[in-house]
């Protein structure tokens, strides 16, 4: 999809609701008219949380925010803004793509574009950890917190959850994704934690993907906050899912990072996964946004043929 002629919906047109015609136009508008965007926050159309059949498939993009830009074996592949702009908005005029999981800046940015009317929002909340820092997993706010999820009228938030048994930030990011939970589960929003057993291996985070270690980290994750009635997990696609899946009764959407393997057997994996009663979707981002032959549109029509 072209950002020259996105459309809020019939007979809306950019001028008419106050969109930019491109992803150029960004820069003007954020310079000379920042409260367009609290005015388009106020008027964007939105959606139930879940249609007929109960399934979500979401675009997510908020890993530039923790400095982490590779994908698909390009070490900068996010670093030019406007182009991963243009991928999100093709990516979100897919069929059967619910919605965008984001930083505030590339929210608003989508927001400008027209791109998020009748889409759901969650809003990514804990980016303090960046990639390869001293401080990783001391993963504290620096995006969205519940007041800026509620005024932006978005429908939850996500929260990583690393856990390092030897790493004292850890109980730090817990303590704040807790409280971040019990405030989302008041406010009636999706919390949406994305739990690892995480450990330093030569200095660099690695998350503990065999079933024991997300099968625990689930139970960790699960017990946090003081309601969990709205609480969602977001987990990776490992080996034994089945045995894994049974350790909660949360409703989970399954992520998915880069492919280790061939694509086929990684979209066999999720495909398996997405049977599983509790299982609701695919949260994916780079996959997508950033396939080999860089069809974001067929890489995304694929993903939902899975989920719907």
């Amino acid at each position: 999809m072209s950002t020259d002629t996105l459309s809020a919906g019939p007979g809306v047109t950019p001028a008419t609701a106050g969109f930019v015609r491109s992803v150029h136009d960004i820069n003007e508008v954020r310079a000379r008219e920042p409260q367009r965007i609290r005015q388009l926050l106020a008027s964007r159309r939105r959606r139930d949380l879940l249609g007929p059949d109960g399934r979500l498939m979401i675009v997510a993009c908020d890993h530039p925010a923790r400095g982490a830009l590779s994908a698909t074996g390009r070490p900068m592949a996010m670093g030019n803004r406007m182009e991963l702009l243009e991928r999100l908005a093709t990516a979100l005029a897919r069929p059967g793509v619910d919605g965008l999981l984001a930083t505030a800046d590339i929210a608003e940015d989508l927001l400008l574009l027209g791109a998020l009317e009748g889409k759901l929002v969650f809003a990514s909340m804990n980016r303090g950890g960046l990639q390869g820092a001293s401080f990783e997993l001391d993963d504290r706010r620096t995006g969205y917190d519940v007041q800026g999820t509620i005024d932006a009228r978005f429908d939850g938030a996500k929260m990583l959850a690393r856990i390092d048994l030897e790493d004292p930030g850890t109980v730090a990011t817990l303590e704040q994704c807790g409280r971040a939970v019990t405030d989302l589960n008041r406010a009636e929003l999706i919390a949406m934690v994305e739990p690892f057993m995480s450990r330093r291996i030569n200095g660099k985070v690695i998350n503990d993907l065999s079933p024991n270690a997300v099968v625990k980290s689930i139970h960790i994750a699960q017990g946090l906050g003081a309601s969990s009635a709205y609480t969602w997990m977001k987990l990776p696609v490992v080996e034994e899912m089945e045995r894994v899946m049974a350790a909660t009764t949360l409703p989970t959407l399954l992520l998915g990072g880069d492919p280790d393997g061939s694509p086929d057997d990684t979209y066999a994996s999720w495909q398996a996964a997405l049977r599983l009663p509790s299982v609701r979707g695919l949260v994916l981002g780079r996959t997508m946004l950033y396939p080999s032959d860089d069809d974001v549109a067929r890489a995304v029509d694929t993903a939902v043929s899975m989920v719907r």
